[in-house]
């Protein structure tokens, strides 16, 4: 039961960032979802962009700890991670 509430907590952090990317990209950019993501892409700002989406993992976060979902808490803790160590791969390959 724990693997299951942590993986439904690292689901959520993963949607969450996709999420907070989408919307920090329709609200500040003038192109559109695609062009902007390939443009990021070709100019090497495409992890700024996924770190500035996943600010918006503070809010699944803390209101799984309001509740007292605390193996939620690390999945989304853990979808972090993996987004860090993703970023950092991809950045010094």
């Amino acid at each position: 039961m724990i693997k299951i509430n942590v993986l439904a907590g690292f689901l959520t952090g993963i949607v969450s960032t996709a999420t907070g990317m989408i919307l920090y990209i329709l609200l500040f950019s003038d192109l559109g979802l695609q062009p902007t993501l390939k443009d990021a892409l070709r100019n090497d700002y495409l992890g700024k962009i996924i770190v500035l989406g996943a600010a918006l993992n503070f809010l699944p976060f803390f209101v799984f700890l309001k509740k007292d979902l605390v193996y939620h808490a690390r999945g989304v803790l853990l979808s972090m991670v993996v987004i860090a160590v993703a970023l950092a791969v991809y950045k010094f390959w």
